[in-house]
């Protein structure tokens, strides 16, 4: 499922089109401001139009007939002009920035929200710093579409037209010369378009690998640090800045080649306008101030033709960064909810496996045939060696997974006929691999009940045996943790993970190695803590340790994705089994000594 960029380089202008329809479709809920800045766009443009016909006025009439009062008059009518038309484009440009950081904003949290709902498999097929470049560097290139390029498009349409008319009531010849540029602009803005596209595209991409190069070695600096890779990861990094820096230069090479061939037609145009015009003045046909006013409007359409070049140029970039966004909203998640999925209303936690087979690739299977059952309030443990299947067991049950064929199910319920959310509610999760944030200890054990008090919170970590290493901490409860908990001890960071479980109060609770990577201490008070809050609950425990499997209600063995062996800890042993193996092989010297 990982997300790729598409090899063709070339985006037909129809399909240019439909991507940006999908982004405009995001400024719907602003369209009342979005037409109050064109609005005052609108006006400022007018008003610029009006200014070179009052310079023309300036001099044929007050300098022409040497009339010091009149040119007075008109000097201070253009500045109130100008200063009028500043006040319009300042506020214009202000609501309109507004509103393109608020569809930026949107945009941003409308994708999140989509990616926070994709599957687990996703994830694994993609790097977290391309995904945070996606959302804010991609995602915030958009904004010009509506802040910039959309707003100049149209007022450089109507300044366009509305110098073309004015210009032609002056001098429809020397219109003509003006009107000769615009199929040279036309003809090189379709020939650097999608090499503009591509270019963006390429820029970003290398900037999206470079902040995962920078993530992936932020998450692992301690390893880092232990090989002394740091030149290593430097290097890295640095190869990455290059990557970058050669799509750049392509970008801007592209761009500024563009800019270049449209500002030559610009000044041959503007050239051939002083020629043309010099002789109609010479030959009495135009007056001087005519000429002035019609260069002033040739220089409107000229900047105008050059702004939308550019504009078009940039279309392409904003096109480019578009598809990286537009592709992952695209993407379905392929566990999800039926339609009239039940939410069922006491659970006791009957948990049924019927013939289960699962795979994460479609040749390597990881569990085939898998059948058992577990009574409410009962212990189930499941042992084997490693890649034997355990975890997979267990990541189907709050459904990261769907298995390929077979049933589980829930009080008689198939898990697929269940409300997704519903479901997760009911399922409360401890792992080797701890999860916590960059927060306090408080609002970590909080995120397994959001509307938990703070006695509540207390009292799980005490059910936990967590609450009086957390009253040691520095501010109790208060105490900010770091990322990932790194400072707190192993053992500490396992006590919060079942803190946080116990605060959920699920029916069903899944510890997956949740004692494998502990002293001996801390694994005892864990399983102290875990004593009483089995007795309630359905669990499924996946270990290695023989301390946490014994006093389950049944064992099951599993070897390469089938259950070869079940029943309780004595009979198990008596059978002298693959079970028996593992437990005599722990209780080796040479097990001890690798502390297995």
């Amino acid at each position: 499922m990982e997300v790729t960029a598409p090899t063709q380089a070339r985006m037909p202008i129809q399909q240019v089109f439909q991507q940006l329809k999908r982004i405009l479709h995001f400024a719907r809920p602003y369209a009342v401001g979005l037409s109050g800045g064109f609005l005052l766009f609108f006006l400022a443009t007018a008003v610029g139009l009006v200014l070179p016909l009052g310079i023309k006025a300036l001099l044929d009439t007050a300098i022409g007939q040497r009339n010091a009062d009149l040119l007075n008059q008109l000097a201070i009518g253009l500045l109130a002009l100008f200063i009028f038309r500043f006040v319009l484009s300042f506020f214009g440009s202000y609501i309109m920035m507004l509103i393109g950081e608020k569809i930026v904003i949107g945009l941003r949290s409308r994708l999140y929200n989509h990616l926070l709902h994709l599957d687990v498999k996703f994830f694994h097929n993609q790097r977290v710093g391309d995904l945070t470049s996606r959302i804010i560097s991609d995602a915030g290139s958009i904004r010009s579409l509506v802040t910039e390029n959309l707003v100049t498009t149209v007022l450089t349409l109507l300044q366009f037209f509305g110098a073309l008319v004015i210009m032609l009531t002056i001098d429809w010849k020397l219109t003509l010369v003006v009107l000769l540029a615009a199929p040279a602009a036309t003809a090189a803005s379709q020939a650097f378009g999608p090499y503009l596209q591509n270019a963006s595209r390429k820029v970003q991409e290398k900037a999206g690998r470079t902040v995962a190069v920078l993530q992936e070695v932020f998450n692992a600096v301690p390893m880092v640090k232990v090989y002394d890779r740091e030149g290593y990861e430097k290097g890295r990094f640095d190869s990455s800045l290059d990557d970058v820096y050669v799509a750049t230069r392509t970008a801007v090479r592209a761009q500024s080649l563009f800019s270049a061939v449209i500002g030559l037609v610009t000044a041959v145009s503007t050239i051939a306008i002083f020629w043309a015009g010099g002789h109609s003045v010479l030959s009495g046909t135009l007056t001087a101030g005519d000429l002035v006013a019609f260069l002033f409007y040739a220089q409107t359409i000229s900047q105008g033709l050059s702004q939308l070049a550019q504009i078009y140029g940039s279309l392409y970039s904003i096109v480019g960064s578009s598809e990286r966004v537009f592709e992952l909203l695209d993407l379905d998640a392929e566990v999800q909810n039926k339609p009239g999925a039940l939410q069922p209303g006491l659970v006791r936690g009957e948990l049924e496996f019927e013939d289960v087979c699962f795979a994460y690739q479609a040749d390597h299977p990881v569990l085939d045939g898998v059948s058992f059952q577990a009574e409410p309030g009962k212990t189930i443990a499941i042992v084997g060696l490693s890649g034997a299947g355990k975890s997979s067991i267990l990541k189907l049950l709050p459904r990261l997974y769907d298995p390929q064929r077979g049933a589980i199910r829930l009080d008689g319920h198939d898990l697929r006929d269940l409300d997704l959310s519903w479901l997760r509610q009911q399922v409360a999760f401890v792992s080797q691999d701890v999860m916590l944030f960059s927060s306090t200890v408080l609002e970590n054990i909080r995120y397994g009940r959001l509307d938990a008090s703070e006695e509540e919170i207390r009292a799980a970590a005490i059910a936990a045996n967590a609450h009086e290493f957390i009253r040691d901490l520095p501010q109790g409860y208060e105490t900010e943790i770091g990322e990932r908990g790194v400072k707190l001890s192993g053992g500490q960071r396992q006590r919060l993970s079942l803190a946080r479980a116990l605060l959920k109060d699920a029916p069903i609770l899944i510890l997956d190695e949740a004692t494998s990577s502990i002293d001996s201490l801390s694994e005892k008070l864990i399983l102290e803590a875990l004593k009483d809050a089995r007795q309630s609950r359905t669990t499924l425990v996946v270990a290695h340790r023989l301390a946490t499997v014994r006093d389950s209600d049944e064992i099951l063995f599993i070897e390469n994705g089938r259950i070869i062996q079940k029943g309780l800890h004595d009979e198990l042993l008596s059978l002298r089994g693959p079970y028996a193996t593992l437990v005599a092989s722990q209780l080796s010297p040479a097990s001890i000594s690798h502390g297995a």
